[in-house]
């Protein structure tokens, strides 16, 4: 049981969410409230930058569990990282200058199914972005109508000097409101009509983005040189995050497709014969071998039937399927049938029942009738026991082939 969920709340996660969970959602509200797209929510990108690099931390994970944010802050876990570096350590550098000479660049996602991913595709993709007015070329206005800026001296910022006592004053660096940063001014009669002075205008771009097969979910397409322009610097890249949708049959795990089947209690202790649609829209046919029963969450799996590799498409990985067998509905099998099917399975183990046993009735249980009263019940053992099964519980292993 964790103390406090304010840092999964931020990241929309429950408290048993997997590093994969966190990654994704953490990359979603990334993108969403990047400053380069949302100006106005700064305070809100550092927040789940925050949250994400607690989370992400096995050992700072495990002291906000234990203690929140203030086991956080006295567990010597409280320095927290620039934003921008959790974001260039997920994103590969993307959304950040690199150098004087070149702009930034400009990241978008895309929504791809897992049949793009596994058959290939090409996606039109519409965008905005500043390109240099080529009315002006550039300048703003006209030629030699450029001055630079008389207040910051072409700096851009201003230099405030404020007294704090006798013998101490403090330094304030502000952004130019004469030029707004700038360094330099344009009179307003002189002002490029097109552009209004900004020197870029914008343009509506279509890029075609190419899904290569065997592609995976958070993988990056690079435009390079296809982001905004300005004036003095070498454009940056476009850079294009894909992002898998859930597909309703399969899960991908690596190179391997996995999916469940469900058999009736016939099929799996008779045989079957069953037909899968694949992710190319051929059509696979199993069935299993005669005599053998088939077990509820039992694995088999189909060689070179899952996702292609990337850059390798002949080479696949593994379709595994996950049985779960359907038994009959509940009620009372007729008792000529109950003989029948006694006869044909191993007989019962014996059971030897001590003189002073006790006979009770079974009753239908109904989780959500009794979940308020075992909950009632439950809370006046939860502050004694808190401590003794906190961080464990029941796992779950599959089996490996």
């Amino acid at each position: 049981m964790v103390k406090e969920t304010k840092y999964y709340d931020l990241l929309g996660v429950k408290p048993d969410a997997s590093d994969a969970e966190l990654k994704k959602a953490y990359r979603k509200l990334a993108l969403k409230y990047h400053p380069d797209k949302n100006p106005n929510e700064g305070e809100k990108f550092k927040q789940i930058s925050q949250a994400y690099e607690v989370l992400a931390d096995p050992k700072k994970r495990e002291i906000y569990d234990k203690g929140g944010e203030e086991g956080i802050k006295t567990g010597g876990a409280g320095e927290f990282h620039n934003p921008m570096d959790i974001f260039d350590m997920l994103f590969g550098g993307g959304g950040r200058r690199r150098g004087p000479n070149k702009g930034k660049d400009v990241v978008h996602q895309l929504s791809v199914s897992l049949e793009d991913l596994y058959n290939g595709a090409t996606r039109k993709l519409a965008l905005q972005k500043n390109v240099i007015c080529n009315k002006c070329e550039g300048r703003g206005g006209k030629k030699g109508a450029v001055e630079q800026c008389t207040t910051c001296k072409g700096t851009g910022m201003q230099v405030h000097v404020q007294r704090l006592g006798i013998g101490m004053v403090q330094q304030i660096q502000t952004v130019c409101q004469n030029c707004r940063g700038q360094g330099e001014k344009i009179n307003a009669k002189d002002l490029c009509k097109q552009c209004s002075g900004k020197k870029v205008v914008r343009e509506r771009k279509i890029l075609e983005v190419h899904i290569d097969k065997g592609m995976k979910d958070g993988q990056q397409v690079r435009f390079t040189g296809e982001g905004d322009q300005e004036p003095g610097l070498e454009p940056g890249d476009i850079i294009i995050i894909l992002e898998q949708k859930d597909h309703p049959k399969f899960k991908r795990q690596s190179h391997d497709l996995i999916m469940n089947m469900d058999l009736e209690l016939v099929e799996a202790l008779c045989g079957f014969k069953k037909s899968i649609e694949t992710l190319d829209k051929r059509i696979l046919v199993i069935s299993s071998l005669p005599g053998e029963v088939v077990k509820p969450g039992d694995l088999k799996c189909i060689p070179n039937e899952g996702m292609p590799a990337h850059r390798n498409p002949f080479e696949k990985g593994l379709l595994i399927i996950k049985f779960d067998v359907k038994f009959p509905k509940p009620g009372i099998i007729p008792h000529e049938k109950l003989q029948k099917v006694e006869h044909l399975l191993p007989p019962r183990e014996e059971v030897i029942i001590p003189d002073h046993a006790e006979e009770c009735d079974l009753v239908e249980f109904d989780p959500h009738l009794h979940g308020s009263a075992h909950h009632s019940r439950g809370e006046a053992y939860d502050s004694d026991d808190e401590d003794a099964h906190h961080g464990h519980g029941p796992g779950v292993q599959c089996a490996s082939h």
